[in-house]
């Protein structure tokens, strides 16, 4: 079991430093009373407009989230902190019902896992996922979904009404097709064959599926492409995107030593691949750019997952439609960078929020 480490965290004002062995790593779930449960997305090369996330934090752990920074917000850490400290909305389904039914509502697409997965473990016993679904479908409300979870076969007869009576699509997310590499990176979610089977059982029920080959990490998985899309076809996926490695903030200094730990050899290729999309820097945060790399590399992985994806009369694009009115795409504009306020702790920013070891 691994133990506690995180990078410092830019937001606080002080840092914790072990003298000693740190203590293992073990789950505490916060229970909390969200003031909202929908988010607006203004960024403009994000595929969705609305968002929901029952979760902050995710136990899944991969080592490359993009999401890790946003639990410092919360006084956390992006390493340990983010994989074991789980933040849960307790009311997700109450703000959800009351938000679609308000006469403002225009029943929009709304993406289910826009920071954290919603088939994360904890999903299994508090079931906000399932529940805010439901709900979905009694408003006949459209959904779209990324996840690495073999946990949604649990909803795939839910999600195959809502199909019917709205729409519902899902991206099944696939870095890897290699279970050891899963494993290392990945060490909380599911095996590749599992996820492969989730895109059978929800195709089964009508639901649109696909694949979302994600991140691509240049040197290490783009080989793995052609499999990967290879396999998600015989699944019945009708669609697959592909979404470069990004490394904003602390998510570099988590990922490069979990990649120097569990997979040394490899390390210097791919930190070297990386620079080389990136145009001899580790990260891009600016729009468009940051889903994807520049230079000769990066032509050839697009190209590849181009040629194989045509092969198998896979449609491309994005995960989650762009499908916001006229009005709201009008409003898109640059965001400007934003710093959160100082991290006051989880019990100080969430003023609801409970602390406890397991969900019952």
């Amino acid at each position: 079991m691994r133990r506690i480490d995180n990078p410092p965290n830019p937001f606080a004002s002080s840092a914790q430093v072990w003298l000693e062995e740190p203590p293992r790593v073990a789950l505490e779930v916060f229970e909390e009373e969200a003031r909202s449960i929908v988010s607006e997305n203004d960024s403009p090369d994000l595929p969705f407009r609305y968002s929901l996330n029952p979760y902050r934090g995710c136990a899944h752990g991969c080592a490359y989230c993009y999401a890790r920074p946003t639990h410092e917000y919360l006084g956390f850490g992006a390493g340990t902190d983010f994989d074991s400290k789980i933040v849960v909305k307790v009311n997700a389904e109450a703000l959800l019902r009351k938000k679609l039914a308000s006469s403002r509502w225009h029943r929009e697409p709304i993406a289910f896992s826009g920071v954290t997965d919603c088939y994360q473990p904890l999903e299994a016993a508090y079931e906000l996922t399932r529940d805010c679904l439901q709900a979905c479908v009694e408003f006949r409300n459209p959904v779209r979904i990324v996840t690495k979870s073999f946990l949604i076969v649990r909803d795939a007869e839910l999600l195959g009404r809502l199909a019917r009576r709205a729409s519902c699509r899902v991206a099944m997310s696939m870095a890897f097709a290699d279970r050891e590499t899963v494993r290392a990176l990945e060490p909380a979610t599911p095996v590749p064959s599992r996820r492969f089977q989730a895109i059978t059982e929800l195709s089964h029920h009508g639901v649109e599926v696909g694949v979302m080959v994600a991140p691509i990490i240049p040197g290490w998985n783009d080989r793995e492409i052609p499999e990967i899309l290879e396999r998600a076809h015989e699944a019945g996926a009708t669609f697959a995107t592909m979404m470069a490695l990004r490394l904003p903030g602390n998510v570099e200094s988590v990922f490069l030593q979990r990649l120097r730990e569990r997979l040394p050899l490899r390390y210097e290729r791919v930190v070297r691949r990386i620079q080389e999309i990136r145009g001899g820097s580790m990260s891009e945060s600016g729009f468009f750019a940051r889903n994807r790399g520049e230079g000769a590399y990066w032509k050839s992985i697009e190209g590849l997952f181009t040629v194989h994806a045509r092969r198998l009369g896979l449609r491309t694009g994005a995960p989650v439609a762009k499908e916001a009115s006229a009005d709201s795409r009008s409003r898109r504009t640059s965001a400007s960078s934003r710093r959160p306020p100082a991290a006051k702790g989880v019990q100080g920013l969430l003023p609801f929020a409970k602390k406890r070891s397991r969900p019952s």
